[in-house]
């Protein structure tokens, strides 16, 4: 009997040796599962890991489509040519009107370049400030040429009725509008040939090359000249002599402006450290028998255009 209680006595023991350990087991595994649960519900919880993720939103897709704003846009330096200029007239002036740009911005340079110490500046603008011609030339560099217009018609029919005119500004009828007569692609030169064939600054033709003709044209138009360009000197002497005694107008004188940029050019340029200036022919002095003579018959001006206030400017 007391072996049989032995007997019992180890299995119960046995039993309960043996039981120890599987619900450990099974207490480990309880806690297993409900750190996994736990940590699960702490991942879908928006207050934690997810939560950065789910903050990012994505852009309206209007404000995609928005275009950035540029200051410059519909900003036209180029000058713009009429559709009646067929593609020989068209490029003809393209080229030009590139010279006349060309022109201006060496006069820019030279003006930056030596200031009040170039003789030239000295000669055409007197002891006037270097920034006023500097930004006239600026302008017609880079000024907008948005509504300004070259055209090879005739609108006015002023190249048809008008004796030898070679173009004109339009004036009243058109403030933004050149007219470029036949007679300019016949005769007019460009700027590979100053101090050639007998050019000089003070004796031949302002308007001898297309970049000093243009350049006096454009000088008519409002949107370059902001009406304050105008013809206070009519030749190469009169130009001189603004600069000695009224400065201040010769640095806004459409001459002045015209035969700084080009004798500039040839002494820079065309011919550098000699250039082409020339001596300026001296006008007789009428005496009082020549004055008594009656006067001849003038001949018609060869190249005139009409200003705004109806006077007309020849050269």
């Amino acid at each position: 009997m007391n072996s049989c209680f032995l007997s019992l006595s180890a299995s119960s023991a046995n039993s309960r040796t043996t039981s120890l350990p599987l619900q450990s087991t099974v207490k480990m595994m309880f806690k297993t599962t409900a750190v996994a649960l736990l940590l699960g519900a702490a991942t879908a919880t928006p207050i934690f890991g997810r939560a950065e993720t789910s903050q990012t939103k994505s852009a309206p897709q209007t404000t995609a489509t928005n275009s950035v704003y540029d200051w410059s846009e519909g900003w036209a330096k180029d000058y713009p040519i009429h559709q009646s200029c067929n593609a020989t007239l068209r490029r003809q002036l393209v080229n030009a009107l590139d010279e006349t740009v060309q022109l201006a911005q060496h006069a820019k340079d030279h003006l930056l370049r030596w200031g009040n110490e170039s003789e030239f500046k000295q000669k055409y603008f007197g002891n006037g400030s270097t920034a006023t011609p500097i930004g006239w030339y600026d302008r017609v560099i880079n000024a907008n040429k948005a509504g300004m217009l070259f055209r090879c018609d005739d609108p006015d029919k002023n190249c048809a009725t008008q004796d030898k005119w070679a173009g004109h500004w339009r004036g009243d009828n058109a403030t933004a509008e050149t007219v470029i007569c036949p007679l300019s692609f016949e005769i007019r030169r460009s700027l590979d040939s100053v101090c050639g064939l007998g050019y000089t600054v003070a004796q031949s033709k302002l308007n001898t090359f297309w970049a000093t003709d243009l350049l006096h044209r454009v000088l008519h138009v409002p949107t370059i000249s902001e009406g304050i360009v105008d013809h206070f000197a009519e030749d190469y002497a009169e130009a001189l002599e603004l600069a000695k005694t009224d400065p201040s107008k010769s640095v806004i004188d459409s001459d002045a402006l015209q035969y700084f940029a080009i004798d500039v050019y040839a002494y820079d340029i065309a011919a550098p450290g000699e250039g082409c200036t020339g001596e300026a022919e001296e006008k007789e002095t009428p005496t009082k028998a020549d004055s008594a003579k009656p006067s001849a018959t003038k001949e018609a001006p060869k190249e005139c255009h009409t200003h705004s206030d109806g006077v007309v400017h020849c050269s």
